[in-house]
């Protein structure tokens, strides 16, 4: 009797590992567009693993050549419903980063946790870093920096700009060095005798006097400046936020590349 309690025990143990991490092997790169090699694919499935599971969120990857008539949102929040992602449970936290290659249009959504860590303006700057590498077909270099940068976006809280120069910690390097340079200056100044002579100490201010004085106006010079065009790249931005057909909010920004 004991002797199978013991091996029912030793095969729950062997089980163990692979319900735990069951959760890592399962899919993020849907690349139904063809954009990626395998490589790459394999590639980038283990970095939205590492990186989702330290946010707690999925990074999902999805790519099409034929939305069936539907937009970019819309494809992306049927993909939503149908397929049930997030790293928590079932329609979980999740973050999509959704191309639609024939229409040239992206879109970006964040659901549960990332809908309060990613919301529309931080999806809207993620969409920025990565439209040139959209553009230019970069897509494995566009697909890394949305994963990364989800990521980092996600380790701050909500209501604060993660772009932020005071967040950049080489700023805050730079600064440091700064106040302790003028610190140094400052006590070093101070620690010197005063300088008690300057150009009044032998002036006769009763005899000294200005003996001439003249204006001469020389040229007047006017320059022109053509005003700058004001024109942004990726297309603008389109939508934002809402809800898929099975009630599932989302935050969200979409435009061309």
């Amino acid at each position: 009797m004991v002797k199978k309690y013991l091996f029912i025990i030793t095969f729950f143990l062997i089980l163990l590992p692979f319900s735990t991490n069951s959760h890592a092997a399962e899919q993020k790169i849907y690349d139904y567009a063809g954009l990626l090699t395998d490589d790459q694919v394999q590639r980038l499935e283990a970095m939205a693993n590492e990186y989702g599971a330290k946010r707690n969120s999925d990074f999902i990857i999805l790519t099409t050549n034929d939305t069936e008539g539907k937009t970019a949102q819309k494809y992306m929040e049927d993909f939503y419903d149908e397929t049930a992602p997030g790293y928590d449970k079932p329609h979980g936290n999740t973050a999509i980063l959704t191309i639609d290659i024939n229409g040239r249009n992206v879109y970006l959504g964040g659901f549960y946790k990332a809908e309060k860590y990613l919301d529309d303006e931080r999806l809207t700057q993620i969409r920025e870093k990565i439209t040139p590498d959209l553009s230019n077909g970069n897509y494995e270099h566009a697909f890394e920096t949305f994963i990364k940068t989800s990521y980092k976006y996600m380790g701050f809280r909500p209501g604060v700009n993660p772009d932020n120069l005071f967040f950049n910690i080489w700023f805050q390097i730079i600064c440091s060095l700064g106040l302790a340079g003028i610190i140094v200056g400052i006590m070093a100044y101070n620690s010197g005798g005063r300088v008690t002579i300057n150009s009044s100490t032998y002036e006769d201010g009763h005899k000294s006097r200005v003996l001439d004085r003249r204006d001469i106006y020389i040229r007047t010079t006017t320059t022109k400046r053509r005003k700058p065009s004001n024109n942004s790249s990726g297309g603008g931005s389109r939508g934002g936020g809402g809800f898929t057909s099975g009630g599932h909010s989302h935050s969200g920004s979409g435009g061309k590349f």
